[in-house]
C-alpha cells in the first residue's frame, strides 16, 4: 500500500484537523494510503497544542516520532551562527537526526502539515515532499498570516492555495496542485470599504480571507494526497510527472475544491 509519511509541529487545532481531514479520506476509501508514521518536532510537555496532536496521533495508533528542535538546540548550546546559505548550521544537524530516527521508515510520499521548520537540502534530498501555501502559484510567499497581509497591503483582486514540491527554497518549489478564488465582490466588497487594522488579525477583511481560505485548503490536501496514491501524479528525479511521466505544471482543481467548499 502507498505510504505516507506526515510532518507537524502540532503547534494549533489546524494541525490536529489536517489529520484528521486524511485519516478519514482513507476510511472512507478516497484516499488508497497509509500514514506510516507522524513526526513531530516537538515533544510531549513543550505545549498544550502539541500534546493534543501528540494524543491523536496515539489514537490512531500511528507509529510516532518525536524530536524537539527546541531541546535539540539547547543541549548542544548552539547558536544561530554559523550559516549554511540561508539557514543555520544547526538545522541540518537537526534534520541529519531525523532522518536517522525514521531509517526504518520508508515512505512513497511526505506531507508537511504544519510542520514550522524550513527544510533542508538534505531532507529534500532524502525524501519526496509535498507542502501547503495558502496563496496560489506565484502568490506571495510566507506563513498564512504574512500572505493575508500581502494581499490586503497589495490590493489583490483574487489568491488560493497551492500544494507544491518541497525544495530549500521556501514556497518557491513547483506546483503539484492550486485553487484559486476571488476577493472581490460578495461577500468581500464590504470589508474591503473599511481600513484595515494595523495588522490586526481581528480585521474582518483578514478573517473573511481567511475563511475562504481554510474552506478550501482541506480539500486540496486530500485531493493532492488522492491523486498521489492514486499513481495519478508522481515525483521523478526531483520534478512532478503524472502517469505518462510527462512534467506537470500544477493542476488547476478549482472548480472541484470550489464545489467541496459550497461555491459555485
Amino acid at each position: 500500500m502507498y505510504q505516507l509519511g506526515w510532518f507537524s509541529t502540532g503547534r494549533d487545532k489546524a494541525a490536529r484537523d489536517l489529520l484528521e481531514a486524511v485519516q478519514d479520506g482513507i476510511k472512507r476509501g478516497e484516499i488508497k494510503a497509509e500514514i506510516a508514521f507522524v513526526f513531530c518536532s516537538r515533544e510531549p510537555g513543550e505545549a498544550r497544542e502539541s500534546d493534543l496532536f501528540l494524543k491523536l496521533v496515539e489514537n490512531y495508533h500511528i507509529p510516532l516520532v518525536s524530536l524537539s528542535y527546541q531541546k535539540f538546540k539547547s543541549e548542544r548550546g548552539i547558536t544561530d551562527a554559523g550559516k549554511r546559505g540561508s539557514l543555520p548550521r544547526w538545522r541540518f544537524d537537526y534534520d541529519s537526526e531525523v532522518i536517522k530516527r525514521l531509517e526504518d521508515f520508508h515512505p512513497d510520499l511526505c506531507v508537511l502539515a504544519g510542520y514550522m521548520l524550513i527544510v533542508s537540502k538534505v531532507m529534500c534530498q532524502r525524501y519526496n515532499m509535498i507542502n501547503l501555501h495558502p496563496a496560489a502559484p506565484g502568490g506571495p510567499a510566507g506563513s498564512w498570516q504574512e500572505v493575508i497581509w500581502q494581499l490586503i497591503d497589495g490590493k489583490a483582486g483574487e489568491t488560493g492555495a497551492m500544494m507544491h514540491l518541497v525544495t530549500p527554497e521556501l514556497d518557491k518549489g513547483p506546483p503539484v496542485t492550486y485553487c484559486t478564488f476571488p476577493i472581490r465582490g460578495r461577500p468581500f466588497d464590504e470589508c474591503w470599504q473599511i481600513t484595515p487594522g494595523r495588522h490586526d488579525e481581528q480585521d474582518p477583511l483578514f478573517k473573511l480571507i481567511r475563511k475562504h481560505g481554510l474552506a478550501r485548503e482541506f480539500p486540496l490536501i486530500v485531493s493532492t494526497i488522492k491523486a498521489f496514491s492514486q499513481g495519478k501524479v508522481k515525483i521523478t528525479d526531483g520534478k512532478v510527472v503524472d502517469a505518462g511521466g510527462r512534467p506537470v505544471n500544477g493542476y488547476n482543481l478549482t472548480d472541484e475544491i470550489n464545489k467541496q467548499a459550497g461555491e459555485i
